[in-house]
C-alpha cells in the first residue's frame, strides 16, 4: 500500500471518479479540485465519500477554478501533493465552436496556471496532462507520439497548447511532467451528451418502450474507443517512470460511429437504422475522419495494453443502462429526457 498524496482535478468526471478509485485501492491519500457549484456535481464519487470529520478519511475534495491561479496555488500548498493528475477541462469538442474563449481558457491556460503553480511553490511533484487524440485531427492513421499534429476544433488547439506548455516547463524547469495523449475511452460514466453514452442510453431507452429516435450526426468518423478504467491504469503507470516522457494510449482499432450504433442496438436486440434520424446540428464545422493509435510504446516502456475493444465496450455501457431504474414519465416530461 502508498503513502503518497495524489490530487486530481477533474475529480468529478469520469476518468476522475475511475482515477480516484484506482487511487484509493492502492493506498493513496486522494484529493480532488471541484467548482463550487448550486448543484450537486459529485455523483461519480458518491460511492467513494467518507466523512471528512473522520481522521482516516482518504477522499478529501476541495474548491477551485483553473481560472484562478491562487487558488489553485493556495490548494497546492496546503496538500503538498506527490502527484498531481490535471484532467479537468471543458472536453466536449463540439460545443468547443459555440465556446471557443472559455474552452481556451479553461483546457489550454488553465493548464499553464496549474503548471506555474507547481513552479512557484516549488513542489517536487510529479504532474500528468490530459492530452488528446483530437490533437492528430486530419494527421493519417495510425497515430503515434511521433505524427505530427493538426488540431481540427478549438477543444484539440488548445490541448495541443496544453501539451506543449506541458513540455515547455518539463525542458525549461525540470517539472517532471508527462503528456498522456489518449485516445477516446468510454464507460457507464461518460457524460450523456458524449456520442457513445448517447447511443447505449437510447438502446436502452427504446428498447423499454421510454423513446422512438436517436437524432445523430456524422455515422462516418472512426474512432479508436476504448475502455475507461483500463486508461487510468495507464495514467499512473506514466507518473511512476523514472523519467517522464509522453505516450499515447489506445487500443490501436478503429471502427465508425455507424459500427458502435449496430453493435449497441443489436446486443439491445434492436434494428438501429429504424430509430436513427439525420440532425445537421451535430455536425461539427470541421471533422476528424479517422482516429486510431499506436500504443506500442506504452506497451514497450508502461507495460500497458488494452484489453477491452469496441464490441465489449458496446455491451457493457448498454447493459449498465438497462440495468438503470428508468425515469418516471412525468419526470421524463418535465427534464426533457
Amino acid at each position: 500500500m502508498s503513502d503518497k498524496t495524489a490530487l486530481i482535478t477533474g475529480i468529478t468526471g469520469q476518468d476522475g471518479s475511475y482515477l480516484a478509485e484506482f487511487l484509493l485501492s492502492k493506498g493513496y491519500l486522494v484529493h480532488g479540485l471541484i467548482r463550487r457549484s448550486s448543484t450537486f456535481t459529485t455523483q461519480r464519487i458518491e460511492h467513494l465519500y467518507q466523512d471528512p470529520h473522520e481522521p482516516d478519511t482518504r477522499l478529501r475534495l476541495h474548491y477551485g477554478d483553473l481560472a484562478d491561479g491562487s487558488r489553485i496555488a493556495a490548494v497546492l500548498e496546503g496538500i503538498q501533493p506527490d502527484e498531481v493528475y490535471h484532467l479537468a477541462a471543458q472536453s466536449h469538442v463540439r460545443v468547443s465552436f459555440d465556446e471557443p474563449e472559455f474552452t481556451g481558457t479553461t483546457t489550454g491556460l488553465g493548464t499553464t496556471r496549474l503548471l506555474e503553480a507547481i513552479r512557484m511553490t516549488g513542489l517536487p511533484c510529479r504532474f500528468y496532462q490530459a492530452s488528446s487524440s483530437e490533437m492528430f485531427g486530419t494527421t493519417a492513421p495510425p497515430q503515434s507520439e511521433m505524427s505530427p499534429f493538426h488540431p481540427r476544433s478549438p477543444y484539440a488547439a488548445a490541448k495541443v497548447y496544453a501539451y506543449w506548455i506541458t513540455r515547455n516547463y518539463r525542458e525549461a524547469y525540470g517539472v517532471h511532467a508527462v503528456n498522456g495523449i489518449l485516445f477516446n475511452h468510454e464507460s457507464p460514466r461518460r457524460g450523456e451528451t458524449f456520442v457513445t453514452r448517447k447511443i447505449a442510453r437510447a438502446a436502452a431507452r427504446i428498447a423499454r418502450g421510454e423513446q422512438a429516435v436517436l437524432h445523430l450526426g456524422n455515422l462516418e468518423a472512426r474512432r479508436d474507443w476504448g475502455y475507461a478504467p483500463e486508461y487510468v491504469d495507464a495514467m499512473w503507470r506514466m507518473l511512476q517512470q523514472d523519467e517522464p516522457g509522453d505516450y499515447v494510449v489506445a487500443t490501436g482499432t478503429s471502427y465508425s460511429v455507424r459500427d458502435f450504433l449496430r453493435l449497441c442496438f443489436e446486443h439491445a436486440g434492436l434494428d438501429w437504422e429504424r430509430h436513427i434520424r439525420f440532425d445537421e446540428r451535430y455536425l461539427r464545422p470541421s471533422e476528424v475522419p479517422d482516429l486510431v493509435g499506436d500504443a506500442s510504446k506504452a506497451e514497450r516502456e508502461l507495460g500497458w495494453r488494452a484489453t477491452v475493444h469496441a464490441p465489449e465496450l458496446a455491451r457493457i455501457m448498454v447493459d449498465a443502462e438497462l440495468a438503470a431504474v428508468p425515469i418516471p414519465a412525468r419526470e421524463r416530461s418535465l427534464t426533457g429526457a
